[in-house]
């Protein structure tokens, strides 16, 4: 065997390795924003979760306000059944809208402020809440990692060949940027 002959192997193991590495990250990273996307759907499951509960608090107290109620109860269905980052959003955009209406609402009854279940719904509402937060923000980092790797040259060329489509981010409404402000004290 020549000397040629073995510079073109050696060529070809590389090439080879390149191709086995690069491939593994693509999935690598791909698996990271599926796992990201599920810890923001168990924080969601657990937002969900408590949504009836505050209802159900609230509603004895708060017999004109049904609409408000109501609201609350359907974006809740609409964010249960979105489908995709972007329905995601937009249904926990609507979500996020109809309990800072709840919110407010609460505020007028000082007799529901101070109840100490509504309390610790609040409580644990918030703490979900940041917990969605990170999560989000671990997801769009993923996303970001996964993007990038499959748009750069030479992971491109594989990202291509193997069809890893490009993610899309959780975003927010305009006015979900701003800080929303609860005080049920």
């Amino acid at each position: 065997m020549g000397l040629f002959a073995v510079i073109i192997l050696v060529l070809l193991a590389v090439v080879i390795l390149w191709f086995v590495f690069a491939y593994n990250g693509l999935v690598r990273l791909r698996n990271m924003v599926r796992n990201a996307w599920h810890q923001i759907d168990v924080q969601l499951k657990r937002r969900y979760d408590l949504i009836p509960n505050l209802v159900e608090v609230v509603k004895d107290y708060m017999s004109y306000e049904q609409e408000t109620l109501e609201k609350v109860i359907k974006a809740r269905s609409f964010a249960i059944n979105a489908s995709g980052a972007r329905q995601q959003a937009e249904a926990e955009n609507m979500l996020t809208g109809a309990l800072k209406s709840l919110f407010a609402v609460v505020e007028r009854y000082p007799e529901l402020k101070s109840n100490q279940n509504v309390l610790n719904l609040q409580e644990e509402l918030t703490s979900t809440e940041n917990k969605i937060s990170f999560s989000r923000q671990f997801y769009n980092d993923s996303v970001y990692r996964y993007n990038t790797k499959t748009e750069m040259v030479p992971t491109n060329i594989i990202a291509g060949m193997f069809n890893f489509k490009r993610e899309e981010f959780f975003k927010t409404e305009e006015e979900e940027r701003e800080a929303v402000k609860v005080d049920l004290r």
